[in-house]
């Protein structure tokens, strides 16, 4: 085999493995138990995957937003800030990640950080298949029909929690009770961490500004 065909044929391999990484997505969401086993233990999932379907989740929160039929959703378009709802949505996702991760340790975990991310990743699958139709189904249905439309957002939300509960069971290797108290464990290690960073961020603002008051009143005296 020539030196050239190597590089081509690896990036032809990664390719399919890719695309086969987020087909198997579909098995997950329908196969749970055994779908998320093998995500994080037989390695049929990819960091790519799990990369475009958040990607694709905060796409869709975004579009649904913007675009769902007024009658569904009243969202003030000229205050929506685009990098703001991702912020939002993107922190709080790798917070609880870091503190799931983190608490692992305590609670006798066997998932790594990856294991985890690709979990909550991959649980993000049906939000994406329903929410992203339902943008285009909202414009196509009259406000008499609006219970279709709330039922079928509930189910997205509801499912994706669904394969959270049953993906962290997995990839940890816990019971279900003990799966509930970790992931409230989790929460609230979260909100912790996130108050940690709200005092850390106002502390060095404070310093920042202190030190700012005080250059500017330094050259006021010499100038």
């Amino acid at each position: 085999m020539s030196a050239e065909r190597a590089p081509a044929l690896d990036r032809n391999a990664g390719w399919k493995r890719y695309l086969a990484s987020l087909k198997y997505g579909t098995y997950v969401i329908f196969h749970p138990f055994d779908g998320f086993w093998d995500l994080s233990h037989e390695k049929r999932g990819t960091l790519a995957a799990a990369h475009t379907f958040l990607g694709l989740f905060l796409v869709t929160w975004v579009l649904r937003l913007m675009c769902t039929n007024f009658q569904f959703i009243s969202a003030p378009l000229r205050y929506i800030n685009i990098y703001e709802q991702c912020g939002s949505l993107l922190l709080p996702f790798l917070i609880l990640c870091i503190a799931n991760w983190g608490l692992s340790t305590l609670f006798d975990g066997k998932g790594r950080f990856q294991d985890i991310y690709m979990a909550m990743c991959y649980a993000l699958v049906p939000f994406i298949l329903i929410q992203l139709p339902l943008v285009l189904l909202s414009h196509m249905i009259s406000f008499d029909e609006y219970a279709y439309y709330t039922v079928l957002a509930g189910i997205s939300v509801i499912w994706s929690l669904g394969l959270v509960f049953v993906g962290l069971m997995q990839v940890h290797d816990y019971s279900a009770g003990k799966t509930v108290i970790f992931l409230v464990a989790t929460v609230i290690g979260a909100m912790i961490i996130m108050f940690l960073m709200l005092v850390f961020f106002s502390l060095l603002s404070d310093a920042v500004s202190y030190f700012v008051s005080l250059y500017r009143e330094i050259v006021f005296r010499l100038y």
